[in-house]
């Protein structure tokens, strides 16, 4: 199958499109042209074809829409941690014009071909809103009440995909964190004992993959997470992470306790369909003690000097 992979060298990018290839997809990847990107493109060359653009060019996805059957759309510029180094919350009219503008850019596009391909279109447990007062877990039937621009953004964008005439399917994506040692301030803006569903971004991938082979999935909204064991608390989850860096525990009053727009999902007829839930916190935990290697001991001997500039990101005022 002919998939065009939007957003291929982010987080879930790489984990969709290295389960893309193993089952045999031929895929375009459309990305901007950055360092980053093009150093992780530099490892798909001889398995895929690179496309390099902007969701804001409508040239650009005429062209890269060509004999496409599916697309499936990642790219969207996120709260934190964005690749381009501007975040939706600080610079939101320059995000929706890739959030909301590319993704209108790229329905429209998709409309002019000969044979409009279908759309996967990755959307976020963030738009439900503050929903720490209700009982667990969200539906995909609860009416979302976004509050952060980004959650914004996914919302107009499932309007537009849903109206749109195509064939759709939205995921509504669980907290999948990047493997990589960054030190995020915005975990300070989540109460410890907020809900916060995990999933695994490999789980991710294979939830994509999955999903194209299961013709039951079209027109419908499914949650993406990773089950019962992966239904957390955000202390399980900073400290798991703080715990594998080799940095340990923060306390607690570094952290708000104004709720924070994510929740548990229900996953069972997504797990039942898509049968994607493989990995755990563990897992990921252990990916990060991988890729921080030979680091941790530097970690462990600055400690104390690493925990105060940590600290030092709080907005929490302690």
């Amino acid at each position: 199958m002919n998939v065009l992979l939007t957003g291929a060298f982010g987080n879930i990018g790489q984990s969709a499109l290295d389960e893309l290839l193993a089952r045999g997809h031929q895929v375009r990847c459309f990305d901007l042209k950055t360092k980053t990107n093009e150093h992780v493109a530099s490892s798909y060359e001889q398995r895929a074809q690179i496309f390099w653009g902007d969701l804001r060019r409508p040239e650009d996805l005429i062209e890269a829409l060509r004999d496409i059957q599916i697309v499936v759309h990642l790219a969207f510029v996120i709260p934190t941690l964005s690749a381009t180094g501007v975040s939706s919350e600080t610079d939101p009219e320059w995000a929706r014009e890739t959030n909301v503008g590319g993704t209108k850019n790229l329905l429209e596009a998709m409309k002019q071909q000969p044979q409009p391909p279908k759309i996967l279109f990755s959307s976020s447990l963030h738009i439900y809103g503050k929903t720490q007062h209700l009982p667990p877990p969200r539906t995909v039937f609860d009416t979302p009440h976004p509050i952060e621009h980004y959650a914004k953004h996914k919302v107009e964008c499932e309007k537009m995909i849903k109206s749109s005439g195509l064939t759709w399917v939205i995921y509504r994506l669980g907290a999948s964190l990047p493997v990589r040692l960054v030190m995020d301030p915005a975990m300070f803006d989540v109460p410890l004992n907020n809900r916060i569903e995990f999933v695994h971004r490999r789980d991710v991938g294979v939830a994509i993959a999955n999903g194209l082979e299961a013709d039951e999935i079209w027109g419908k909204i499914w949650h993406i997470g990773g089950g019962s064991d992966c239904q957390l608390y955000q202390r399980e989850l900073v400290n798991g992470v703080m715990e594998a860096a080799g940095i340990g525990m923060l306390p607690e009053d570094a952290f708000t306790d104004e709720p924070y727009p994510t929740d548990w999902l229900d996953t069972e007829e997504s797990q039942k369909v898509l049968n994607f839930q493989r990995l755990t916190l563990s897992d990921y935990l252990e990916d990060v003690k991988e890729s921080i290697g030979f680091r941790r001991f530097f970690i462990r001997l600055f400690r104390p000097v690493i925990r105060a500039w940590i600290l030092s990101k709080s907005r929490v005022q302690t």
